[in-house]
């Protein structure tokens, strides 16, 4: 969440960005153990205008202070601008947000000239001023040097006992500065998170606003409401996305992809018209064009597949490398192996990559016809236009343009009985 709020203050270019943290605060550290940060510790939580006023002795006095709320993610890069600019030539611009129902919002009392004259907080209102549907978002912009003074004059004479920052709004007033309310189109965006039910909201305002740019750039999804990324997603031309599916990471689609219902991509890069099918999950694979995976497939780390490849359903992929119009159908495990291109991996079949203690590589060369419910026990080699025969189970290589068959000879038992349950007394 926080991560959110950094990006977007970076956005404006700005001098420094400060963090004021307080209890457990040092978890939140170690998490942006290297971004540029300049962080101060609130030792005592006593209230948002103290919080401020923690990072304001190393700002120099005439630099803009640009206040955000680290439980508000959704705030956009022009919002941000647009508060910052009315901050100029005004001694302070305030954020508000008109909201159907403000219940729990501090009130915006504005004067007859339209300026803002005070902040009244929810627990404080009288009953008219309850009324009040323009709230304050708690974002603000102003002088360093008068921010200062503003929250040095306030005091803790509120329900609360804490030193509201929304009372500089007073206090500027007071000393005859401007205080201009900017109004905010969407209120979503200054949404404030304190439990996880106003984190699902915003998380679902999130990724609406992720679709919408997505489609505004020519995807097509089928249903916005049921549409996850966590991370970032990079789109090509006429790409289509199914419901339920969720992109976790760095992911990349390329022109003319599909992706089915259901699918989990993972810090993946997808072949322009790659298809997906439902259920599939892919994580930090690469695709070429025009391959075709799923239903019900897993491909793991370290695939790679090149052009027009099909992987089957039922069908995982683990660090292996797939060459060019080759297809692992059905029901297949292959893991630690590569495969050359035109090769057809039959149904049922198994690389045996691992001994108990090392992983093993298997290698399968251009044109091979494996058939189903073979056994492969790497390390292992598969020579080129090599065909091995259904049921077997090879632990030496075979040669090329062969048929290699291993099979243990089948036997009949005649008169044998299948055992039977006993009947109980």
């Amino acid at each position: 969440m926080l991560a959110h709020v950094i990006e977007r203050a970076r956005s404006l270019n700005p001098h420094g960005i400060h963090v004021v943290y307080g209890h457990g605060g040092e978890a939140v550290r170690g998490a942006f153990a290297d971004a540029d940060l300049v962080w101060h510790e609130q030792a005592e939580q006593l209230g948002t205008g103290h919080a401020v006023l923690q990072a304001l002795p190393s700002i120099p006095d005439d630099h803009c202070v640009l206040v955000i709320y680290g439980d508000v993610p959704l705030i956009s890069d022009s919002t941000l601008e647009v508060l910052v600019h009315s901050a100029e030539g005004a001694g302070l611009a305030l954020l508000t947000a008109e909201l159907d129902d403000p219940a729990g919002y501090g009130r915006v009392q504005r004067g007859l000239d339209a300026s803002v004259v005070s902040i009244v907080e929810d627990a404080d209102a009288t009953e008219e001023q309850s009324k009040i549907t323009e709230v304050n978002t708690g974002l603000m912009a102003g002088p360093a040097d008068r921010l200062r003074e503003w929250i040095e004059r306030i005091d803790q004479s509120n329900s609360q006992g804490e030193f509201y920052l929304t009372d500089v709004v007073a206090n500027a007033v007071d000393s005859g500065a401007n205080v201009v309310g900017v109004a905010i189109d969407n209120a979503h965006e200054a949404l404030g998170i304190n439990d996880r039910l106003q984190l699902a909201v915003a998380e679902r305002a999130l990724q609406r606003r992720v679709a919408e740019s997505l489609m505004s750039a020519g995807a097509g999804i089928a249903d916005p409401a049921r549409f996850d990324v966590r991370g970032e997603i990079e789109v090509g031309k006429d790409v289509f996305i199914d419901v339920n599916s969720v992109f976790i990471g760095k992911v990349t689609l390329g022109d003319g992809c599909q992706i089915g219902p259901n699918s989990v991509i993972k810090d993946s890069s997808i072949g322009r018209g790659t298809i997906i099918h439902s259920n599939s999950v892919l994580d930090k694979c690469e695709t070429g064009a025009k391959c075709e995976i799923g239903p019900f497939a897993r491909l793991r780390p370290g695939t790679k597949l090149a052009d027009k490849v099909k992987i089957g359903n039922f069908v995982e992929i683990k660090k292996s490398e797939i060459g060019e119009g080759s297809k692992v159908n059905h029901l297949s495990y292959v893991g630690d192996t590569t495969i050359g291109n035109m090769v057809n991996v039959g149904a049922g079949t198994i690389t045996c990559n691992y001994d108990g203690a090392n992983k093993h590589r298997t290698t399968i060369g251009d044109g091979v016809f494996i058939g189903s419910g073979v056994n492969l026990v790497a390390p292992i080699e598969v020579g080129a236009d090599a065909t091995i025969g259904a049921g077997s189970t090879l632990s030496k290589n075979a040669p090329k343009n062969e048929l290699t068959v291993a099979r243990s000879r089948q036997t009949s038992i005649p008169g044998w009985k299948r055992p039977t349950k006993k009947t109980a007394k």
